[in-house]
């Protein structure tokens, strides 16, 4: 599961687009958490990063509290579950964070650890969209994280991680033309080699603790 992770960097105000639903801020994130606008790129604009709601709502659903169960997808079943099927096809998208955190079961409690790369900076983990309309006719733009199994580092952590896609493979995952099927192929865990963790006080567990 992913279910916190943090957007530190400052991206280039020229490259995100900002939402109908909330003009943000382009200040550090520390702790986003689900239900939250995050920055994603979707695949009908790559070349920008747009504010989405952390959730997935399908077009069909007719509440939009199903959201709270869709904030991730595992990568082995992502073909066979209705909700991410159809996005697979046409409705995938990049998810930038700069980190992410997983809290570790210990004797006495669950410590939470941070985890991002070595080289620092902004990364693309594997995500879907959705664009659902609400009965009173708004429209809601959400997304998905996508997980997969623990490389090395994080086995000891947790059981599973978000897909993080190298530069040369976000492409792609982007291309209209993939197959979704072949795509499956590169939904697996980055190397433990470019991936650093460390544990973090236990405040990060409030969502309204958002800072350094």
């Amino acid at each position: 599961m992913c279910g916190r992770y943090t957007f530190t960097a400052k991206p280039d105000p020229a490259l995100v687009i900002q939402s109908r639903q909330q003009q943000l801020d382009l200040i550090p994130r520390y702790n986003i958490a689900p239900t939250q606008m995050a920055l994603v790129s979707p695949m009908h604009d790559p070349e920008h990063m747009h504010f989405y709601r952390w959730g997935l709502i399908p077009h069909w659903a007719k509440d939009a509290k199903i959201g709270y169960k869709m904030i991730n997808a595992r990568s082995e079943t992502i073909l066979e579950k209705a909700s991410f099927k159809g996005p697979m096809r046409n409705q995938r998208c990049l998810v930038w964070g700069d980190g992410f955190y997983e809290w570790k079961k210990e004797l006495g409690g669950k410590q939470p650890y941070y985890i991002g790369l070595k080289e620092a900076g902004l990364f693309a983990m594997a995500g879907l969209t959705s664009s659902w309309t609400s009965p009173k006719g708004e429209e809601l733009r959400t997304f998905t994280i996508i997980t997969t199994e623990p490389n090395e580092l994080m086995e000891d952590i947790h059981d599973r991680m978000p897909v993080i896609l190298p530069p040369a493979q976000r492409e792609n995952w982007m291309d209209s033309k993939s197959d979704p099927k072949d795509l499956l192929e590169i939904l697996r865990p980055l190397p433990a080699e470019y991936m650093k963790a460390y544990p973090v006080g236990n405040s990060v567990g409030n969502v309204r603790n958002d800072h350094e």
